[in-house]
């Protein structure tokens, strides 16, 4: 198979692996940075091109795409789809996952677990937002953030209303969601492929922290996760319409809450902490999954 990588770093961990994975298989891989991609939208021959030569040939596409190129990522992932190439997660399927707040709404349609969450957009409402998530001490998330940029603990109400005034003031979209204490700043990444959770670490918060990404200082560890915990990470992820997801889990007093679905999840950290190929898995579904024109929405979403 020839499978193209949309990537803009070949240096990258999960970019080297995934490459590594699929020539080790026998197949040819070739890292692509999707902001070089310009395309041709025409009727009955759409194609990509590249640094100058047109693309063609490829049976696969995986994903690597950053949360701040989603737009155009997204759409040469499309553009893909509509040249009949197997997107190993479909455009749609990420561009629904990277809106954090028609994620949550989706999850919650289809009854998953989350923790109580509230959005609004005058400051006029914060004092009844507050109270509709708990009161303090509560988390409060920039829409467009990632990594645990942007995500702020209020410990107290005063804290809060500031913190949410200020944000609404910059007119910039926030999440306000409840802060779950039992999880003792420890989250679960869950790695699904298919329908299958293949992979799971606890990521723990360095002390003084609460925010668990690896990115952040966090710290990671094999664990082993409960059938309920099982369940509503697969069923997360088939909700996003996502084939390779890593879906973040916190345990709370009234069970498995997710706090994310995550579209493009990073392999070193389940890696390391699990000593799983996860890119050679990734591949091996790819060999089973991948039909020339199998995409649910051919790009029209």
């Amino acid at each position: 198979m020839k499978i193209a990588i949309l990537s803009r770093n070949p240096k990258l961990y999960s970019t080297r692996r995934l490459a590594e994975a699929a020539r080790e298989r026998g197949h040819e891989a070739r890292v692509i940075d999707v902001l070089r991609c310009y395309m041709n939208i025409t009727s009955h021959a759409p194609s990509i091109h590249y640094k100058g030569e047109q693309l063609s040939g490829f049976d696969a596409v995986i994903p690597r795409i950053g949360a701040s190129v989603t737009f155009y990522g997204t759409a040469v992932l499309r553009q893909f789809e509509m040249m009949n190439v197997y997107p190993l997660n479909e455009s749609v399927a990420l561009t629904r996952s990277r809106d954090k707040l028609r994620s949550l709404q989706l999850l919650s349609r289809r009854g998953i677990g989350l923790p109580i969450t509230g959005f609004a957009h005058t400051p006029d409402d914060i004092e009844d937002l507050i109270k509709m998530v708990g009161g303090a001490p509560l988390v409060i998330k920039l829409l467009e953030g990632t990594q645990g940029i942007g995500v702020v603990l209020a410990e107290t109400r005063q804290a809060a209303e500031s913190v949410i005034e200020a944000f609404l003031g910059l007119r910039v979209n926030i999440l306000v969601q409840e802060y779950i204490k039992e999880a003792k700043g420890a989250d679960i990444r869950c790695f699904i492929i298919g329908d299958k959770v293949v992979a799971s670490m606890r990521r723990q918060a360095k002390p003084g922290e609460f925010r668990s990404n690896l990115h952040r200082g966090g710290s990671a560890d094999l664990i082993r996760i409960t059938p309920e915990e099982r369940s509503t990470a697969v069923r997360a992820a088939e909700i996003m319409g996502l084939n390779v997801a890593g879906v973040d889990i916190l345990r709370s007093n009234h069970g498995p809450v997710v706090m994310e679905v995550n579209s493009s999840p990073g392999l070193e950290g389940i890696e390391t902490a699990t000593n799983k190929d996860i890119a050679g898995q990734m591949i091996a579904f790819i060999e089973k999954d991948a039909v020339a024109g199998k995409t649910r929405t051919r790009g029209k979403g």
